[in-house]
């Protein structure tokens, strides 16, 4: 099974999370995503990969500027996210959950990654709402420290997207102690919305005064990581350095693993039931609802039932944490009266998706690998689509890829 390990000892912070999932890309995959990224250039927005240091490790720090301006993450991401005002006398201010969800849906990206991006603002504005006692409809953050918090919370929903990881760990996190001074005065670390968002998170001091946790970097924990742990058994196949802009006597950064378990094998529930008495539109309409729910399988068979009717056997794949809501949808979209369950274990390859360039055009190539093969497959929608813009065969295009 192929997962991610986020190392979190010096803490978290969307930048410092986003530069070291970027570390884990290859050549191809590090120029793909600063293009999509910098479809923000529209807003003033533009993202940058700079080669950074921390107490001689090398990695990367993601540098974001607002409208050619770079804003030090003291600034932007806790005194400006702190800045609640709710005077009329703020021109460049805007809700959160209006203007910068209109900004991620018009990005030119995929659906899930716009609206991974919207649920972890949505979260931030949470913690922000019950930190400083307003509605959620009243939070409000400062034009330019909310573009370059879009940029942060977009980068790594799109990495986690082009890593194509089946888990997420991280380490218990490092939250730093003391003080800090922002809008509204002195305030304790980690500030009040980060500790909201820490909530069932297992974090730590540390031995270093200062605010180590955002509230943009607990948010991204929150909704990815599936567990906080200790570096589970894993075959590392890269690393990957988020390297800070402070310095400490300790190598500030977030490290990333992308690895493989040693067991690509997973518990799945198969659900399955005969049906003859519903239409193929029906069926297949079933299928799609049980897709969009997380099924990892649907398919439908034709089977030959008691008095020789010809009827359907539906059958869903699904894990475990799935079983129950698949289970009500099955019930709700056929006419099926019972549902029989079996227990498999599942063997899988783990998967990954880079672009090859040809003078067609970009082709996203899927690449599978485990148990000593590895397999890719052209994206057949973008030989579809090459196809059809340049007037020649799939075959043709197959052919520049070779």
């Amino acid at each position: 099974m192929k997962i991610i390990y986020l190392e979190c000892g010096m803490g978290a912070a969307g930048d410092m999370l986003g530069a070291a999932l970027y570390g884990l890309l290859d050549y191809n995959g590090k120029a793909e995503f600063l293009k999509r990224m910098n479809a923000l250039e529209k807003y003033g927005v533009k993202v940058c990969a700079e080669k950074a240091e921390s107490c001689g490790i090398s990695g990367t720090h993601l540098a974001v500027s607002v409208n050619g301006i770079k804003e030090d993450e003291y600034i932007i991401k806790h005194a400006h996210r702190h800045t609640h005002e709710h005077g009329s006398d703020h021109p460049h201010k805007h809700s959160v959950m209006h203007g910068i969800k209109h900004i991620i849906s018009e990005l030119s990206l995929p659906e899930s990654v716009k609206n991974n991006a919207a649920e972890i603002y949505r979260l931030i504005a949470d913690a922000e709402s019950r930190a400083h006692g307003c509605k959620l409809n009243e939070v409000h953050f400062h034009e330019v420290g909310s573009l370059d918090a879009v940029a942060d919370v977009v980068s790594v929903c799109l990495l986690f997207e082009m890593l194509g990881a089946e888990k997420i760990y991280a380490s218990p996190v490092r939250t730093g102690y003391g003080q800090i001074k922002c809008a509204h005065g002195i305030l304790p670390v980690p500030a009040p919305a980060t500790a909201y968002l820490l909530e069932g998170i297992p974090c730590f001091a540390g031995g270093i005064e200062g605010e180590f946790c955002t509230p943009t970097g607990a948010a991204l924990l929150k909704y990815f990581a599936a567990d906080f742990e200790q570096r589970p058994p894993m075959t590392i196949l890269k690393t990957g350095y988020g390297i800070g802009t402070r310095k400490y006597e300790a190598a500030n950064c977030v490290r990333a693993f992308l690895g493989e378990t040693e067991n690509n094998a997973g518990d799945v529930a198969e659900l399955c039931c005969n049906i003859d008495d519903m239409t193929s539109e029906e069926l297949a309409f079933a299928a799609e609802e049980l897709f969009s729910a997380g099924a990892l399988d649907v398919y439908i068979t034709p089977i030959v039932m008691k008095k020789g009717r010809a009827a359907f056997m539906l059958t869903c794949m699904c894990g475990a944490d799935k079983r129950e809501e698949l289970l009500k949808l099955i019930f709700k979209h056929t006419t099926t009266l019972g549902i029989r369950e079996y227990h498999c274990v599942r063997w899988k390859m783990s998967r990954t998706e880079y672009v090859c360039k040809t003078h067609f055009g970009n082709v996203r190539l899927k690449k599978s690998e485990g148990c000593g093969c590895v397999r890719e497959k052209a994206e057949y929608e973008d030989l579809a689509r090459l196809a059809r813009e340049n007037n020649v065969s799939i075959r043709e295009v197959q052919k520049e890829i070779k």
